[in-house]
């Protein structure tokens, strides 16, 4: 029996390393690994922190990759860790994998994101007294392993050498609360994950039972429970002391060590991500802004972007490791291997699926292009006369109106989320609706490259005294299938029914829209439930139990040049 699990366990083992290790590209394994299982550190309130230590052989003393998980003690995490440490150990570096507080096997109680800045300083020092560390470190990890990495951007003596961050910002707020709404999937996905000793993944009908009422604050209770971080997430709308607390203050800014930032187009941390990259490249110490580096790929959350013809570009997991070898080299080891980006930027370019190095985000050569928009008042649904043109209005045009009842909102498909419902997804359902006002432009006679952050100006009014308005790039092929590159909101108060400017921030992307498609633009005031509902009512909406119906308008014409403000890259360009 005891042979069988030992041939169990290896066999789990070999899976495991081959569905989440890089294969190519990598140099060679070099050393054979022992393990020290359970070791223990002791904080400053008592709490004990429970780490596995992989140990190159024959080494003394030797740089160092810390990893701090927020993930429960389970055999699948055991085995995915133990090939994630032997990957590094193997090549020279002692591993140091640590639950963070409440996770893994590590004691006290486990509440998102607010322990790890106290708990990583003091890990920090505890690995200073460590008899092999050479005291050279690198961080590694994504998400909320991201964060626990952020939280110690400032630190030196001692402090990290190298980082390296995926699908995370130094700016949990923003993600959670783009444009004002609540990024509900997202927040009730991770809440539901994460809320007792095990993680789990929360099924599609207990989520469905969560954003399926109101209030909103009690979207936890419907779904499993009452979760107490949900309810602070849901709470604290706007960025006050609760966020300062996970946020902190400029942590891009006073970033003392270089980090490879690995982002995905449809993450939902993709926006502030690129704008803690903008904020290293241009304020940061300069030895730190030199050495970042940024990788863009057609990513969710931690998972591959499924392309309308069913193809991905390859496993997130493996993509996410394979730079970390050469990049903890040159860091950690002093050495100069050839990086996959040794350009600053490297991104994937969906529509001619492609890898491309570039010098800066966003690209120099961009000519940010406004395309207008056009209609006879009559732009909902897919078969409305809504257009959209290069060519500014020339005269006035009668306004587009819809209804906006928060009972029946427009609902999701696809888009930047946490969860498996994130990604491309057809849109031609949605476009059937009279809520969804849609502008088109004719078909592409030559290939549009749209690379970088999108912009749209809208002049519009409501008789609602706050409310939201939603804005999506689309995708529009040859046989009228439509989807989803971009999207984004905005929620605000408005005074009485007066004509106002506003602008919503949609995702940045890159996106070949091959000859003979369309770009298509769809607007309404719900996207739920990527985003929480706006009730309308003006009253505080976690505790709102009633709604009301909003009548909605955007204004395109001479004195209201409703626009989309699209990033083009010349397409004749090969590099």
């Amino acid at each position: 029996m005891l042979s069988l699990m030992f041939v169990f366990f290896n066999g789990c083992q070999t899976y495991i390393a081959h569905s989440i290790l890089p294969h190519e590209g990598i140099r060679p394994a070099q050393y054979d690994v022992w393990i020290e299982r359970d070791v223990t550190m002791t904080t400053s309130d008592n709490v004990r922190l429970v780490a596995n230590i992989y140990h190159p052989q024959g080494e003394q003393k030797t740089p160092t990759i810390l990893v701090r998980i927020p993930y429960s003690d389970t055999f699948k995490n055991t085995l995915g860790t133990d090939a994630v440490g032997r990957f590094w150990a193997t090549r020279g570096y002692t591993v140091v994998i640590q639950g963070t507080r409440g996770r893994y096997k590590s004691d006290g109680r486990f509440y998102p994101l607010v322990h790890e800045r106290r708990d990583g300083i003091e890990t920090l020092a505890w690995l200073a007294q460590q008899a092999w560390f050479n005291g050279k470190l690198g961080m590694w990890g994504g998400s909320a392993f991201g964060h626990t990495q952020w939280v110690l951007a400032d630190q030196k003596d001692p402090g990290v050498n190298a980082f390296m961050i995926q699908i995370a910002s130094s700016d949990f707020h923003g993600m959670f609360y783009p444009g004002g709404a609540l990024s509900l999937e997202s927040a009730l996905f991770w809440a539901m994950r994460s809320r007792g000793a095990q993680d789990e993944n929360p099924s599609l009908r207990a989520l469905e039972r969560g954003f399926n009422g109101f209030p909103l604050n009690q979207a936890d209770d419907r779904a499993v429970g009452d979760i107490g971080f949900f309810n602070d997430w849901v709470s604290h709308a706007m960025r006050d002391a609760y966020w300062t607390e996970i946020d902190g203050h400029e942590r891009a800014r006073t970033l003392q060590a270089p980090v490879l930032l690995m982002a995905g187009w449809y993450d939902p941390f993709l926006p502030t991500q690129l704008k803690d990259f903008q904020i290293i490249r241009r304020e940061a110490i300069e030895p730190v802004a030199q050495a970042t580096q940024l990788i863009i790929g057609p990513w969710t959350h931690a998972d591959a972007v499924r392309f309308p013809d069913g193809s991905t570009a390859g496993d997130y997991r493996p993509a996410s490791l394979a730079p970390s070898i050469a990049w903890f080299d040159r860091h950690l080891m002093g050495k100069n291997p050839t990086m996959v980006n040794e350009a600053p930027v490297r991104i994937y370019v969906m529509g001619i699926n492609r890898w491309r190095n570039e010098q800066e985000w966003p690209l120099a050569r961009t000519r940010f292009t406004s395309y207008y928009l056009h209609s006879a008042g009559h732009a909902n649904s897919a078969s409305g006369d809504g257009r959209l043109t290069s060519s500014s209005p020339i005269s006035s045009e009668p306004p587009d109106r819809f209804q906006y009842d928060p009972l029946h909102p427009v609902p999701s498909r696809g888009g930047a989320m946490l969860g498996p419902r994130a990604g491309m997804t057809f849109q031609n359902e949605i476009e059937n609706r009279s809520d969804v006002l849609v502008y088109s432009t004719d078909t592409l006679e030559q290939a549009m490259e749209v690379t970088g952050p999108i912009r749209l100006v809208l002049h519009v009014a409501t008789n609602a005294p706050h409310t939201d308005f939603t804005a999506k790039l689309v995708d529009v092929y040859p046989d009228k299938g439509a989807y989803n590159i971009s999207n984004g909101i905005l929620r605000r108060a408005y005074s009485g029914e007066q004509t106002t400017e506003i602008e919503i921030e949609l995702w940045p992307t890159s996106r070949v829209f091959d000859k003979g498609h369309q770009l298509r633009l769809e607007i309404s005031s719900s996207d739920f439930p990527r985003f929480d509902r706006n009730p309308n009512t003006g009253r505080p909406i976690p505790s709102e139990t009633e709604s009301r119906i909003a009548d909605q308008s955007i204004y395109h014409g001479t004195e209201t040049p409703s626009r989309l403000i699209l990033p083009l890259i010349p397409v004749d360009e090969k590099n």
